[in-house]
């Protein structure tokens, strides 16, 4: 009973992280995950930790365990956000590619987050999460924040590193490369509707009697389509490298917030 007690503020602890980061991370964070079923994998995980932890690094419940509970929630909030800034990029590939098609105005509603979302970005969100799925990238995730653990614990220098502004630039240079990742999806529809324009601008010269916007309209979303449904089975190996580098941006986090220098390519 002695060793429960002194095991709880531990425990409560890297509840506080378990938590937030299923609210945030991707998957988890869906409107269509029951709250009870977050909360009880969080208490799941929190029991498997601490007593992996043991008693070697006991936390005292005093006046600055408040500021402890605030500190492992900006740890689980800030990897599950890494993880769930990579999956925006669909997204925004999947706008960038409406807006081009003609489809910028048709927006629907995605139960898993329940905002509007664009049309192409929410079928390539969907895509992208049973590929996490079939790669057991959910697993992987579980397994990041457990090992957490061995480069952020429980006495860690995360407000220094927020302090010294290294964090905030990562999060910038990471939005940055999410930002490109985005354009890269889109890229190749982009591309062809551009050049579908520049098509339909020219026939508009040569028969300026001929009614483009009858024409060009349904052109460019057949067109639009048609590459969509080509270039499918490419969507997986890009998706494979958005996790890689998902992964990889959630274990530069952690280097950094353990105090390590990044490595610069």
């Amino acid at each position: 009973m002695e060793l429960l007690v002194q095991l709880l503020p531990n425990a409560m602890l890297i509840f506080c992280r378990m938590t937030s980061f299923l609210v945030v991370v991707p998957l988890f964070s869906s409107r269509n995950v029951p709250s009870m079923f977050k909360i009880g994998l969080a208490l799941f995980l929190t029991l498997i930790v601490t007593a992996a932890q043991g008693t070697s690094q006991l936390v005292p419940m005093d006046a600055q365990y408040v500021l402890l509970v605030i500190r492992e929630i900006i740890v689980g909030l800030l990897l599950g956000f890494i993880a769930y800034l990579f999956f925006t990029a669909v997204q925004i590939a999947g706008s960038f590619i409406d807006m081009q098609i003609g489809l910028g105005m048709a927006n629907v509603i995605d139960p898993m987050s329940g905002t509007t979302v664009p049309l192409m970005g929410n079928l390539k969100y969907m895509l992208a999460m049973l590929l996490l799925l079939s790669f057991n990238g959910h697993h992987f995730m579980l397994q990041g924040i457990m090992n957490s653990y061995e480069w952020i614990p429980l006495s860690n220098n995360l407000f220094a590193q927020l302090y010294g502004g290294q964090i905030t630039e990562f999060l910038v240079k990471t939005f940055s490369s999410v930002f490109s990742l985005s354009m890269q999806l889109a890229a190749p529809v982009v591309a062809a509707m551009f050049l579908t324009d520049l098509g339909l601008g020219l026939l508009t010269r040569v028969a300026p009697q001929f009614n483009i916007f009858v024409v060009g309209v349904p052109l460019k979303i057949i067109i639009g389509f048609f590459l969509i449904a080509l270039l499918m089975p490419e969507l997986i190996g890009l998706f494979h490298q958005l996790f890689d580098r998902m992964f990889e941006a959630m274990q530069k986090l952690l280097n950094l917030v353990a105090g390590k220098a990044l490595e610069t390519p």
